[in-house]
């Protein structure tokens, strides 16, 4: 049975990333799949700490990251999966740190040092990843975030096999704006577009997941 494993890099567990993340999943189970939420925000763990023993010839750690923490076996987990979807909203023009510091673990062990950059992943499985942000399309665009996704892409790419994102703008920060400093945002769109839109963004992500979980 195909086992599709999300990642969640939102310290929120019922926002926007997440609920998208929830229904790539049921697009996957809907194919059969068993399906695996993490939370990143739940683990204790840190980025990558450059001491390149998954680099080391014949070293016991060659291909893996040496560091034991929590991560650990939500690594081993990606291991043995057969798709992969991951989900960060947008912080101060990026993914969360949480998941820079995920994606420096994940991809690097097994990125090989040699003229093609091989991967020593073990298998092909395709890939997915849900970014969610409060500016629109226009300003999407405008700040370059495209590029950000395309070398993300390209990354996962390489490592895993192929690789597909959605980008879900113009999302429904908080409830009620009135109680925060936010004036450059129009609640009211804000929250017809969270009414009208969101919902259709969640039926892409269902159909990411679909097609990961029949491909996986």
């Amino acid at each position: 049975m195909t086992n599709v494993i999300a990642i969640n890099g939102s310290p929120r567990k019922t926002w926007n990333t997440a609920t998208l993340l929830e229904h790539a999943l049921k697009g996957a189970a809907s194919e059969g799949a068993e399906t695996e939420l993490v939370h990143l925000y739940d683990l204790d763990f840190k980025g990558c700490t450059s001491c390149f023993s998954c680099k080391l010839k014949g070293g016991k750690s060659y291909g893996r990251c040496t560091l034991n923490d929590d991560l650990t076996p939500v690594l081993e987990t990606i291991r043995d999966a057969d798709a992969l979807i991951l989900g960060s909203p947008i912080y101060v023009g990026t993914a969360t740190g949480e998941m820079r510091s995920f994606l420096e673990r994940l991809v690097f062990p097994y990125l090989v040092y040699d003229p093609g950059r091989s991967s020593l992943f073990p298998k092909k499985i395709p890939t997915g990843f849900i970014y969610t942000m409060g500016v629109d399309e226009h300003r999407l665009t405008e700040m370059g975030y495209e590029s950000q996704f395309r070398l993300t892409g390209m990354l996962l790419e390489r490592i895993f096999g192929s690789s597909e994102w959605l980008t879900v703008t113009d999302t429904l920060q908080f409830d009620d704006y009135a109680k925060y400093v936010s004036s450059a945002f129009d609640p009211a769109a804000k929250a017809q577009r969270r009414q009208e839109v969101f919902p259709e963004d969640c039926k892409k992500a269902f159909a990411l997941g679909k097609r990961l979980g029949h491909t996986g």
